[in-house]
């Protein structure tokens, strides 16, 4: 039974349908039928008119009524006001129901998901979208309801498709989905029932002519493979119906029954092979598993070796390290004591030069001493020198009187005594002992 439902070709048609039905039909077909286009059972006719022509009559009719009322008299005149009155009551009341008639008819649903196509006297005038929508002209009308969208799934097997080799397979089966984007293209063009023929014929020339490019040992290739170049074949001959393929491709392929036995045979082996390569990839897989493991063991050897290496190396370096700080103290206490005994050499070098310059300085201060005691004696033995000196007597005689000879000569026999008399005055000091000086007397 799957078999036959998978070999039966889908089949587009259009209906006739109440609008109670669109949604349910558009949806979900009939009998394996797929409807995109509605054809709706109208209920509107113009009976809603005859209330209106009749309420105008009644209207009328009350009006000349009303007429007849004004040239009357008496039990004439209540007759006519009264029937004047029913005509007017019931005119009303056919009009407001030609009204409500008139409203109720005009109201038009469509569906989600769809397009109506509305005409006038028969010509299309454009195209209604989903929603309420009000037809006030009495010859206005929905001709078509079009689902533009839903995406309709088609199926078309392609029976007895010959190859490359001329080998004719048993059936290909073809799946695509194709969406309706002008509903007015495709009513007024091509319409439901001629679209199942086209598409019919257009898929299987397009699987004809991709089988033949085929050969038999590889026609189950055609299983899901790329079919977009047949997707831009079907849509560049669709396009004028207003119709655009969505999506495709090839769900199945049957072969005939002896190349059915060798690919059953193929498949057999090629299952034996994949069974043979997953043991070997077991196997495989479980040494390289165990080379994974050695090599782990050997990489942790390893790993702990090198930390023991690490720790001898870092052990030689702390003890380098030691021996340097040693030498760098020894070093430090080599230089230190080289360098205070030559702080100690030049302290006492500059002690001994702050000596001798002191020394030199006691020397010129002995020196400056020794002069000024040189120099005083000097001016002692001056003093005393000039202290016994001759005494020079100045006699003044008068500028106008002649010096007679024998006043020169009583006048220097007179001045060595007074000489010789103030040497005693004068020898009353001591000389300075080592100046050579002698006491006079």
């Amino acid at each position: 039974m799957s078999s036959a439902r998978m070999h039966r070709r889908s089949v587009i048609s259009e209906a006739v349908a109440p609008w109670s039905d669109i949604a349910r039909l558009l949806r979900g077909g009939e009998a394996d039928t797929l409807i995109p286009v509605i054809i709706p059972r109208h209920r509107r006719r113009l009976w809603w008119m005859l209330p209106l022509w009749c309420g105008a009559y009644a209207l009328l009719t009350g009006v000349m009524l009303s007429l007849r009322e004004a040239g009357s008299d008496g039990a004439a005149d209540v007759a006519y006001g009264a029937l004047a009155t029913l005509s007017y009551v019931a005119g009303v009341v056919l009009l407001l129901i030609g009204a409500l008639w008139w409203w109720r008819s005009s109201i038009v649903e469509i569906e989600q998901g769809t397009n109506g196509v509305l005409t006038r006297y028969g010509a299309v005038t454009r195209t209604l979208d989903a929603g309420r929508h009000y037809l006030w002209h009495p010859w206005s009308r929905v001709d078509f309801v079009v689902d533009t969208a839903t995406e309709i799934p088609y199926s078309a097997p392609v029976m007895a498709c010959p190859t490359q080799e001329n080998v004719p397979l048993r059936s290909i089966e073809f799946f695509l989905k194709f969406r309706i984007t002008d509903a007015v293209l495709f009513v007024r063009t091509i319409g439901a029932g001629n679209f199942d023929l086209v598409l019919s014929s257009a898929v299987q020339d397009a699987i004809r002519q991709r089988a033949r490019r085929m050969r038999t040992q590889r026609a189950y290739d055609l299983r899901g493979s790329d079919v977009a170049d047949m997707q831009e074949l079907l849509n560049r001959q669709l396009s004028v119906y207003g119709v655009r393929v969505t999506g495709c491709n090839i769900p199945d392929v049957q072969l005939p029954a002896q190349y059915q036995h060798h690919l059953a045979t193929r498949e057999r082996i090629a299952k034996e092979r994949t069974a043979y390569e997953q043991e070997w990839g077991l196997t495989r897989k479980r040494r390289i598993d165990s080379l994974g493991m050695d090599i782990e063991r050997a990489k942790k050897v390893r790993d702990a070796r090198i930390v023991e290496v690490k720790a001898a190396l870092n052990r030689a370096r702390e003890e380098v390290a030691e021996l340097l700080e040693r030498q760098e103290t020894e070093a430090q206490r080599v230089r230190f004591e080289i360098e205070t005994r030559g702080r100690s050499g030049l302290i006492a070098a500059e002690n001994e030069a702050r000596a001798q310059r002191a020394l030199a300085k006691a020397y010129r201060d002995n020196r400056a001493v020794l002069q000024y005691e040189l120099a005083r004696r000097r001016l002692e033995v001056g003093a005393g020198l000039a202290g016994k000196a001759p005494q020079p007597v100045v006699v003044r005689t008068d500028g106008g009187t002649d010096t007679s000879a024998l006043s020169t000569l009583f006048a220097a026999q007179l001045l060595p005594r007074l000489a010789a008399g103030d040497r005693p005055a004068l020898g009353d000091r001591p000389g300075p002992v080592g100046d050579g000086g002698h006491d006079p007397r």
